[in-house]
This record gives structure tokens, sequence and C-alpha cells, in this order.
């Protein structure tokens, strides 16, 4: 098990050297820093907390800033825990940055959805409306609310509330490629939150250490310089090529014009 904090940038797609298309979601993941290790002879369980996002000193409080101190870095915004790792192979300290994981590798991301505010039982739970004409007075309500006894509101009664703002988990989602130089992570389909959310991304459950076969995407680097000038000369002696078969058409064409006119004058 391993894992690492990143922040949801957007979605865009990719291509395979095949033409097959991706639909991607590009997180932004700087450096973690291992900000404490727990063992299960002092706190009953193996995990290890992450720190990501700097944040500036006068904001953090004064327990936040001992707490990094500890391990030498400056103060963090977020810190979550990874359980289940082995403690052994990490330090106090240590930066975990995007190389982590390879592409193909599965994995399960977690982050907090969208608030969509207060919101009726037809949005938030799907439910019914009911008639809009022939004098109903019942159209958006949340229906009944229960029985006559014992005269009370269920417990788990759907009604209007707010909506969004969820912790969602969402398994099995593949790794397409990762950039060390721009540390970021691309990973297939989409994953909760609004952009520039927080999100976690760990070792797939269901699917621990399982890394598919993943086909090389299309680069668009930029070509080498000798690379554009080969293409330069190339289209240079392509429009020299064609020049004269230009002209030739151009004076076919006034030959042309000039016999239309004259049987035009004879008539």
């Amino acid at each position: 098990m391993k894992g690492i904090l990143g922040r949801k940038i957007g979605m865009t797609q990719v291509f395979t050297e095949s033409g097959k298309l991706i639909p991607v979601t590009v997180v932004e993941v700087e450096k973690n820093v291992v900000t404490q290790i727990k063992t299960k002879e002092n706190d009953g369980y193996d995990a290890i907390q992450l720190g990501f996002g700097n944040t500036r000193e006068k904001l953090a409080t004064k327990a936040s800033a001992g707490h990094t101190a500890k391990a030498q870095t400056t103060p963090k915004r977020f810190f979550r825990e990874i359980k289940g790792v082995d403690v052994n192979s990490y330090t106090l300290g240590q930066e975990i940055t995007a190389d982590i994981f390879t592409p193909g590798e599965v994995v399960d991301v977690t982050g907090t959805t969208k608030g969509k505010g207060f919101q009726g039982v037809i949005k938030r739970h799907g439910q019914s409306r009911g008639p809009m004409g022939h004098g109903s007075h019942y159209h958006r309500r949340p229906g009944s609310m229960g029985t006559m006894r014992p005269m009370r509101v269920f417990k788990g009664k759907k009604l209007a509330g707010h909506m969004g703002t969820l912790t969602v988990t969402i398994q099995n989602l593949e790794v397409v490629a990762v950039d060390t130089e721009n540390n970021v992570i691309l990973i297939s389909g989409n994953i909760p939150g609004p952009k520039k959310g927080l999100v976690v991304i760990r070792s797939a459950v269901k699917a621990n250490g399982k890394v598919n076969d993943m086909e090389s995407l299309v680069s668009y680097e930029t070509l080498e310089p000798a690379t554009q000038e080969t293409l330069e000369t190339v289209e240079s002696s392509v429009t020299e090529e064609e020049t004269p078969v230009v002209e030739e058409v151009v004076e076919e064409a006034e030959s042309t014009k000039d016999t239309i006119s004259r049987e035009d004058t004879n008539e």
C-alpha cells in the first residue's frame, strides 16, 4: 500500500499510438513530506502521515508549526494518513514525488464532492413531482411524513437538505501517465471534487499492486532545429517544382479566354 496527496487540476484527453482516445484527469502532486510515522507499538497501527501544500508561517498554529518542524519542513496546509504501509521503508521528513506510481498501476482516488447547497427532494433524491395542472397544489413537496402512529417522522426519511460535500472514493482507476518534470499524474476517467480540490491517491484495495499493460502515448514534443531546417528545405523544393506547373495553367487559361472573346466578336 502506498499513497500521495494532490490537487485536481481538470480533465483532458490523450491518445495512444494506435489512435485510442483516453479521457484523463490531471492531478498536480507537489512534493509530499512524511511528517509522522505511526507504529503498532506506539499508536496501535502502522501508518504514515503526509503533509501537502505549503502555507505561510503566520497562518499556521503553533502546534502545526511545531509538528512540521520535527520533520524539518515548512508548515503544511493538509495532513492525511496512509494506512497499511511498510513503515520501515519511510523516514521522517522524506519527500514523496509523482514517480511513486507507474503507468498502468491501478489506484483508488478519494476526494470531496462539489457542494450543491440546500436542495429539495427532487434534485437531492430523484423523487417524482406531483401533477402540474388540473388544480393540483402538490408539485415539488417531499410527500407523506409517515403513518398516523407513532405520530413522528421516522429516521432515514428522505427530505430536503444540504447536498454535496461528501467524501467519495472511486476505485480501480488506472494511472495513464506520470510526468515527474511537472509533478503531474494522469488518471483515467473522472475523480470526485472541484478544480483545485484535494484528492488522495492510494493503491487499489481490491487490486493492490496490480499493474496493467499500458500502450505508449502519442508524444507532442517540438521538432529539433535540424529537423525544422529539413522541412523548410523540402517545402521550398516542392514550391519550386510546382511553379512551372502553375505558370502553364495560367497561360492555358489566358489562351482559352482569348479564343472565347474572338468567337464572341465574330458572332
